[in-house]
């Protein structure tokens, strides 16, 4: 036998039934609402893709270059490397400046003054060249580059002319970068956890090479910037382990492999010019780097 709800109890039961079939309706009024709403993010997405400002790509210069006497190795390398650090920045301006300007902006804020810096680049080196050998005429040609709108840059990163990131030239000041990578030997640190550490030094192989031939100068000049590389890599890790492991930490952990590197970059800078000349010999004697404090 049923008993009959006190009327309070009946109010109560039916307010409670119509919170919740408000909710209910609620919920399925939203959840229709955000079902047909296109997500803001991917609005923005989509629109950043449309403005992708594409790529500056250069003509290549270290695969047109005769042979380098040895003399001009270092001086050559510094501005092939240069090369490539123009491109970057240029690269870099042409993201931070999307949508600016009127429609030949690119062409005369960009395209046209790193022609003006590429041809004076190339003109440095044609003249070390030149000093004690046949001048290179002609390069001029090689220094207008070109917006690929659509996509990436092609080429190596490490022969100073077509656009990659990540190199050894982006990763510092432009007159850092390239300083540094025309020997391909010496690093810095910078900043209170720099003078810690110390910085590695390693023994200069650009300057002990002999004349380079023209077949094998692009792969010469990718080494010597890996070498950079190497050495910039080590001091990172080397800033960054400051405290870690007992006395021989750094030697075992830090130089050690960077020796190995070294010697395997070493013999492929010794194998691509045996190719077509005299394999220069005694190179893996620079392959070790010391840390100075």
């Amino acid at each position: 036998m049923s008993r009959a709800l006190p009327k309070y109890n009946k109010r109560r039961v039916a307010i409670i039934g119509g919170a919740a079939a408000v909710a209910l309706s609620g919920a399925v009024i939203a959840g229709s609402a955000l079902a047909g709403t296109p997500s803001k993010s991917s609005g923005n997405n989509a629109r950043t893709l449309a403005a992708s400002p594409g790529t500056i790509t250069c003509a290549d210069v270290a695969s047109k270059l005769p042979a380098i006497p040895a003399s001009a190795q270092a001086e050559v390398t510094r501005n092939l490397t240069l090369l490539q650090t123009q491109i970057d920045e240029a690269n870099k301006r042409l993201v931070d400046m999307v949508g600016q300007g009127g429609p030949n902006f690119v062409n005369n804020a960009i395209l046209g003054p790193l022609k003006d810096k590429r041809v004076a680049t190339i003109n440095r080196i044609a003249t070390a060249i030149g000093r004690t050998a046949a001048k290179p005429t002609g390069l001029d040609t090689l220094a207008p580059c070109t917006l690929n709108a659509g996509g990436a840059g092609s080429g190596s990163a490490n022969t100073g002319n077509a656009n990659t990131g990540g190199n050894a030239a982006s990763s510092a000041t432009p007159g850092a970068a390239a300083s540094a990578a025309a020997s391909g030997q010496s690093g810095t640190g910078s900043g209170s956890s720099a003078a810690a550490a110390g910085t590695i030094t390693c023994p200069d192989v650009a300057s002990k090479l002999p004349a380079i031939p023209a077949s094998a100068q692009a792969e010469v000049t990718r080494n010597l910037t890996l070498l950079q590389t190497q050495i910039d890599e080590a001091n990172k890790r080397l800033q960054s382990t400051v405290g870690q492991g007992g006395p021989n930490f750094v030697q075992n952990a830090i130089l050690g492999p960077l020796a190995d590197k070294r010697k395997s970059t070493v013999d492929r800078i010794a194998i691509a010019i045996g190719r077509t000349s005299a394999k220069p010999t005694g190179l893996d004697s620079l392959a070790a780097c010391t840390l100075t404090k």
